[in-house]
């Protein structure tokens, strides 16, 4: 396909230049808890979101093209919950700053503030029976400001918990919360490391990704990861 060569040389050539990662290259990893609420009246068919449960995540938080802080930039929220459906079970749930309407939620938003607005999965998931966009739409607690303007997310954790709620929605239905994610400090880990997430290769049954676009995603990866100087890990 020749979109997916193209994306396969624009990437590698970006990952080679800067010698990282050509989406993403940096990013902070924070520790957490999701919590999943099951209500009886209100079912996904989906065993992992039917039943309540608490797990413990690794997050990613990071700005997609690398931009200086000062600028807007697409931001990444990278989620990883562990043992989601049993001990060699992991469930990735990429997300995007974007907006929470019909179509913008497909879209990525450029954005400065880490909290000032939703992040969605842009691509659709299979939710059970339907295929619904995910997102994660920030909880503005007492002291926090709707408007926040601060350019990393990591200013907030050294502040207060960084809280998200969880929504899935099909284009015909409002936005229903499926769990709670709760970020509650900064992981240390060498620089020169990063978590693998890999939302196609990490997820459950009834809870996953929609093909769409899935070649043209593993084509821009692989030449990201050709592109880095010696460096076969996965972004």
């Amino acid at each position: 396909m020749i979109i997916s060569r193209v994306a396969h040389g624009a990437a590698e050539r970006l990952a080679r230049w800067r010698s990282a990662p050509a989406l993403h290259p940096h990013g902070v990893l924070c520790t957490g808890t999701l919590t999943v609420a099951a209500r009886a009246d209100t079912g996904w068919g989906v065993p992992w979101l039917d039943r309540p449960g608490s797990y413990r995540v690794t997050v990613r938080w990071s700005r997609a093209l690398g931009l200086p802080r000062g600028l807007p930039d697409g931001l990444g929220l990278a989620v990883r919950v562990e043992e989601a459906d049993g001990p060699s079970s992991t469930l990735d749930l990429l997300f995007t700053s974007s907006r929470p309407g019909r179509f913008g939620r497909h879209l990525p938003l450029p954005r400065l503030g880490a909290l000032a607005g939703p992040y969605s999965s842009l691509l659709s998931y299979r939710v059970g029976e339907r295929e619904r966009v995910l997102a994660a739409f920030p909880v503005h607690g007492p002291g926090a400001r709707r408007d926040d303007v601060r350019p990393t997310l990591w200013q907030e954790l050294a502040l207060r918990p960084v809280r998200f709620d969880l929504r899935a929605a099909a284009p015909d239905e409002p936005w229903r919360t499926f769990a709670a994610l709760s970020l509650e400090g900064v992981r240390t880990a060498p620089a020169s490391r990063t978590v693998s997430y890999d939302p196609y290769a990490h997820n459950l049954t009834g809870l996953h990704p929609t093909g769409r676009l899935r070649r043209l995603r593993d084509a821009a990866y692989t030449g990201s990861r050709h592109g880095r100087t010696g460096d076969d890990r996965d972004e």
